[in-house]
């Protein structure tokens, strides 16, 4: 089987204080599902792009550390699931229930 990366998008401004406790149940409802029907490997969410740290290789063997994400985007990634599924359209049947059960959008790729 192959595993996929799910990653859930938010907005630039997102506020996690907005999500509601039917938001909460809804992802826990499917986090449940998943592993009941023993898709999941792995799920976790992430702080916002404030809290990252971008690290770059530069000539000479050093390394920059910089405060903030890679890349300056209209979107970030909050969060994501790794599932092992049977094809792509399994992955996104699942996807189509992260996207509801999150309220925003979600990408599904598979690993190599």
């Amino acid at each position: 089987m192959t595993k996929y990366l799910v990653t859930i998008h938010h907005p630039h401004d997102y506020d996690p204080s907005l999500e509601d406790e039917a938001m909460g149940r809804d992802i826990d409802a499917l986090n449940e599902e998943m592993v009941a029907a023993g898709v999941r490997v792995f799920v976790g969410g992430l702080h916002a792009p404030s809290r990252a740290k971008s690290v770059r290789a530069l000539p000479g063997g050093k390394i920059l550390v910089t405060d903030g994400p890679y890349l300056e985007t209209k979107e970030h990634v909050g969060g994501l699931w790794v599932l092992e599924a049977a094809s792509m359209d399994e992955a996104l049947a699942w996807a189509r229930k992260a996207t509801i059960a999150c309220r925003v959008p979600v990408e599904v790729r598979p690993f190599y």
